[in-house]
Parts: structure tokens; C-alpha cells; sequence
């Protein structure tokens, strides 16, 4: 998986390409490290083709920080595969989705 991280001032973009799953999930939440200084989170899932609960779990551990700092999280270009599943594990209900 490609991890592409961009931050304009308190808002921090991570583009995610490729497959986030048990092997890279790791690596995403290494990446995002303790988060400091980040108002607004965003996760562009427009090239993420797969996930699984490993980085499901990763996104809901990013939400957790965000509402604890005051800050906000929001996913957007989902495909309708991610769609779906975000949809059966009930985290449409826990993020904020942006299609």
C-alpha cells in the first residue's frame, strides 16, 4: 500500500492506494503517529481497493483521537466496495463519509 501524506496548515490529507489490510494497517497507523497539531483529518480513499478489520480498526483508532484533541475526521472518494463495507461493520455510522 502507497500512503501519501499532505498537510496544509491543520488539515492533514492521507491518500491511501492500494490494499489496507493485516500487513499494512501497521504501517497507516504508524504513519499517523501521535497526531498532534491536526485539526481536521481527511482520508482519501479514491485508490484504496481493499480493507480489511485491521484497517478498520486503524481508521476508528484515528476517529478516537480526533474526538478526544477536538478535531475532526472526515473519508471521502469511497468506492462502492469500501462503501459496502463501511455499511455492514456500521462505521458509516461512526465516520464521516464524503462519496
Amino acid at each position: 500500500m502507497r500512503i501519501d501524506k499532505v498537510q496544509s496548515g491543520a488539515e492533514l490529507t492521507v491518500a491511501l492506494d492500494g490494499r489496507l489490510d493485516t500487513v499494512t494497517a501497521p504501517q497507516l497507523d504508524a504513519e499517523l503517529g501521535g497526531l498532534s497539531g491536526v485539526a481536521k483529518l481527511v482520508f482519501d480513499m479514491g485508490k484504496l481497493n481493499y480493507i480489511s478489520s485491521a484497517g478498520l480498526r486503524v481508521l476508528l483508532n484515528a476517529q478516537k483521537k480526533m474526538e478526544k484533541s477536538g478535531g475532526d475526521m472526515l473519508v471521502r472518494n469511497i468506492n462502492h466496495e469500501i462503501r459496502e463495507i463501511f455499511e455492514v461493520t456500521g462505521f458509516d455510522e461512526i465516520l464521516t463519509l464524503e462519496a
